[in-house]
């Protein structure tokens, strides 16, 4: 029996189309190496000598210290609404390079995908992570390709690195949870959307969903 992936599909559809960055399911260590090697030439980035390093936003301090006050406004917000837009601000935040180069190459990937092309926008993003492996989004997105293929044990792994990278990326434990509650693993995704609403207390799908598992993993309260 295939597992049930209505909810999962549109929580990854939404990802695509607002071109946006998603515990024991998290445990690994970052990849040296990028899994899949098949790279088109139009997906390979070569840096010239003008090109800023792709990776060199991610080690900014003014960006690490923006984001931390940011995370922490995230979890005191008082209502979802004025949460909604601090999470608007982080996912921008995490989302750029300092690469013009890169930046092409996720808004061609994220075409790719929203016409179904999966294959190329798979190739596109493994050029990305050749290139820059810490490339949050770059991660994120090929997790959504994964998961819109049925690849349900890569886009798991892809979510992973996210994690491993920022473990406050609440979209990247969302897409966790929703994954390991539709392959019936109710107990983990539990914990992983427990992650998810420790960072973003304000996340409406997050409740929902803890409330429910909660119910089905621990049972009702007496």
């Amino acid at each position: 029996m295939f597992p049930d992936t209505r909810g999962m599909r549109a929580f990854f559809a939404v990802l695509i189309l607002a071109f946006s960055p998603l515990a024991a399911l998290a445990q690994t260590t970052p990849q040296e190496v990028v899994p899949h090697e098949t790279v088109p030439p139009a997906a390979k980035v070569e840096p010239g000598p003008e090109q800023k390093p792709a990776n060199s936003v991610a080690t900014e301090p003014d960006r690490d210290k923006r984001l931390d006050a940011l995370f922490a406004a995230l979890k005191a917000a008082p209502t979802q609404d004025a949460a909604k837009d601090i999470a608007d601000r982080i996912d921008i935040a995490l989302t750029p390079s300092g690469s013009d180069t890169v930046d092409l190459l996720m808004s061609r990937a994220a075409t790719a995908a929203q016409a179904k092309d999966y294959d190329l926008a798979v190739q596109l993003l493994d050029g990305i992570l050749t290139v820059d492996p810490d490339h949050l989004d770059a991660w994120n997105r090929r997790a959504t390709v994964f998961y819109l293929q049925e690849d349900y044990a890569d886009a798991l792994a892809d979510l992973r690195q996210v994690v491993t990278r920022e473990p406050r990326h609440y979209a990247a434990w969302m897409g966790i949870a929703l994954i390991a509650k539709d392959l019936g693993d109710e107990k983990r995704a539990l914990e992983a959307v427990r992650k998810a609403r420790d960072i973003y207390p304000q996340f409406e799908q997050a409740e929902e969903m803890e409330k429910t598992l909660s119910i089905s993993v621990e049972g009702r309260p007496i």
